[in-house]
């Protein structure tokens, strides 16, 4: 599996942006990439950017947006959503994976458009409402989104219901204070699937855990959220980025529907094993 993109790697130049409240404009190319939507499995298709990855859950009585990229990524997604045969306002729910600009940019302004509920984890609210300046890590260096207030607080293990659709909220701590996981059963003609939509818990700090005052749990959280997360169980998984699960190796353009191609779950563990490799020696260094 390739390396995926990580928002570590922007901090590399991140000082020059510090006086500068909203998002860096260095990122990589790759989350502001136009991508072809398409079906992952039953009712949830791919929506987003070349690695920011968005999800539509699309249900009979209105549709579920989870994650909106950048704030650029918002022309993006809509003609996604159109290239697909849905309609922009019929999302009903706003969920994301974590508080940070590369994954809610456009969730302000897609709320406002849509009139959508947003639902997020508690740990999260705060830094929503601050526009990210309240960040353990991102705040440090003024960079910001639109702030956005939730309309409903979530905790963990909390069901979001929207018609025949049932989707868990798994709380994994510490990429942020309130970074979360989804599980949903869907279906097509020859069966069903049980989805997890990970966020995979990734290292952004490049100094010691003890140094983050803002966040004194953290090291706790990313002990807890890599133990649930190698306890779960399911067929399909995809992640917050689309380097995370390996997308571009397993699906092309045009390519047909397959939800087969997602159903790697040594894929997910060995993930998981190398992120554990990177915690532990983080936290030997303590």
């Amino acid at each position: 599996m390739k390396k995926y993109l990580l928002l570590a790697a922007v901090f590399f130049t991140f000082s020059s942006y510090a006086q500068i409240v909203n998002e860096p404009k260095n990122h990589p190319k790759e989350w502001s990439q136009p991508y072809e939507p398409f079906r992952i499995a039953g009712n949830l298709y791919y929506v987003g950017t070349y690695d920011l990855a968005s999800y539509l859950i699309v249900t009979g009585k209105g549709n579920i947006l989870i994650n909106t990229g950048l704030a650029d990524s918002l022309p993006i997604i809509k003609n996604n959503i159109k290239k697909l045969g849905f309609k922009y306002d019929d999302i009903k729910i706003l969920l994301l994976n974590q508080a940070h600009y590369d994954h809610l940019g456009a969730m302000a302004d897609i709320k406002k458009e849509t009139g959508a509920k947003l639902y997020a984890d508690g740990a999260d609210a705060e830094v929503l409402k601050s526009g990210g300046k309240s960040d353990y890590e991102m705040g440090k260096y003024g960079v910001t989104f639109k702030p956005v207030i939730p309309d409903f607080i979530l905790k963990d293990k909390q069901v979001i219901t929207l018609g025949n659709t049932r989707l868990e909220m798994l709380h994994h701590p510490g990429h942020t204070k309130g970074s979360c996981s989804y599980l949903l059963e869907t279906k097509d003609k020859t069966r069903s699937y049980k989805v997890l939509i990970a966020n995979m818990p990734s290292i952004i700090i490049d100094h010691k855990f003890s140094d983050v005052s803002t966040y004194p749990g953290i090291a706790e959280d990313y002990a807890y959220t890599l133990r649930e997360m190698k306890k779960l169980d399911f067929d399909v998984w995809v992640a917050a980025h689309a380097g995370q699960f390996g997308l571009h190796e397993k699906h092309k353009p045009k390519d047909p529907y397959n939800p087969k191609i997602f159903m790697d779950k040594k894929e997910y563990f060995d993930e998981l094993n190398d992120l554990e490799k990177e915690y532990l020696e983080k936290k030997s260094a303590e």
